[in-house]
């Protein structure tokens, strides 16, 4: 049982955040995560990677149909690389069309363009779409494997290894919680146009209307992604991405019972997430530093940044404090717009960021004569001044001899 908060001066650490509180009532306790009905799940804020939530998060588990992001990372990639253009014909062959699961009903022998088969993989969750693409990048289904290995292991996907485009059981085609976050995130960030695909409610091809198997779509319009999985030995699987006032999360579980069980224990998490923490501007570029300068006509300087400093912090406060280091030996001349110093922003003792302070005007460099002048005068100010004898001790100084 937690016991009740009493203290008027406190610090207080909660989900490695560490803030001050100087009265009685604010208190800032983050509650305690739910508990999930999952074999695995994470809560990840896609900014800062910062986790809110984690429960067996780096257990390697069967991802089912998850696979299929990294699928189509590697395909936005290779279109925006230039090597794959989103009007492009693929043909389809006997293995693309004869793969088990889940279909976009694509045919053999026929073509269809690479931005209908992302829809097919994103959307209808189309293992054919998968092979397809595959075999179109890679050449086969194995190969392209490897590739999503190598963009995996640049990622930093320290736990997943990829043996198919489609995420049908292999005894070792395995990846985590944490690193699907990691993947989504990446995804997001990377290709932001192509991840616009994944909001789709629905795609028809071949005359057949299918879903996006993702139903958080419709029950919560802040969610715009990202992709369900399913298979007997991976259980029902989900990650998800929402933004609510400028703060996305991503929300990862896994080996659930069932797609309502995967549904309510996302809900979950992102209800804990948004209601307990805030993306926070800290510090902006209205923010004024003013910074020494030696050789100057004037003295200082003034410094701004010139992007505002936005953190995930539990909501009430953030306990950010902020240093400026000056360059080493600033020294005039000076122009606006130099890089003058760098301001950091810590919570908790840690270091959240470190962002360049650009100086507000010009600083002349004073002439020859006047700094000699000046050192003149400096060495005087700073010369200890002879004691008036009528400010001692009268009996220190009397003679005993």
């Amino acid at each position: 049982m937690r016991k009740p908060f009493l203290q008027s001066s406190c610090l207080v650490v909660a989900l490695g955040f560490v803030f001050a509180c100087s009265s009685s009532l604010a208190t800032f306790i983050v509650p305690q995560p739910p508990t999930l009905e999952a074999k695995s799940y994470v809560l990840m804020d896609a900014h800062s990677k910062k986790v809110l939530v984690e429960f067996n998060s780096r257990e390697k588990l069967a991802p089912a149909s998850l696979t299929k992001i990294m699928t189509s990372y590697v395909a936005a990639a290779e279109v925006d690389s230039g090597r794959l253009k989103i009007d492009e014909m693929v043909p389809v062959s006997v293995t693309a069309w004869e793969t088990p699961g889940s279909r976009m009903f694509i045919r053999e022998g026929t073509t269809v363009s690479v931005s209908d088969l992302l829809r097919g993989i994103i959307i209808q969750s189309g293992n054919d779409a998968s092979v397809a693409l595959a075999e179109y990048i890679s050449g086969s289904d194995d190969e392209f494997a490897k590739l999503m290995n190598e963009y995996g292991e640049h990622l930093g996907l320290e736990d997943t290894v990829f043996k198919n485009s489609t995420g049908l059981p292999d005894v070792d085609h395995l990846s985590t919680a944490y690193d699907n976050a990691l993947l989504t995130r990446a995804l997001i960030l990377d290709y932001p146009e192509h991840y616009e695909m994944y909001a789709e409610r629905d795609f028809t091809y071949n005359d057949i209307r299918q879903p996006n198997r993702n139903r958080l779509l419709t029950l919560d319009d802040t969610v715009d992604g990202v992709k369900t999985g399913y298979t007997a030995e991976a259980g029902y699987c989900l990650v998800a991405s929402a933004m609510r006032d400028g703060m996305r999360l991503i929300s990862v579980v896994m080996g659930t019972e069932s797609n309502e069980v995967r549904i309510r224990e996302t809900r979950k998490l992102f209800n804990y997430g948004f209601r307990n923490f805030e993306f926070k501007n800290l510090v902006g570029p209205e923010k004024i530093f003013e910074l020494d300068v030696d050789n100057g006509k004037v003295k200082s300087v003034e410094a701004r940044l010139r992007t505002a400093v936005k953190y995930l912090v539990p909501r009430g406060d953030s306990g950010a404090k902020m240093s400026v280091r000056p360059v080493e030996m600033l020294k005039a001349p000076v122009s606006s717009g130099d890089v003058i110093g760098t301001l950091v922003v810590s919570i908790g003792g840690e270091e959240i960021a470190t962002e360049n302070l650009y100086a507000q005007a010009d600083v002349e460099k004073i002439g020859f004569f006047q700094g000699i002048m000046e050192a003149i005068a400096d060495f005087f100010s700073s010369k200890p001044k002879p004691q008036d004898s009528s400010e001692t001790d009268p009996e220190e100084d009397v003679d005993e001899s």
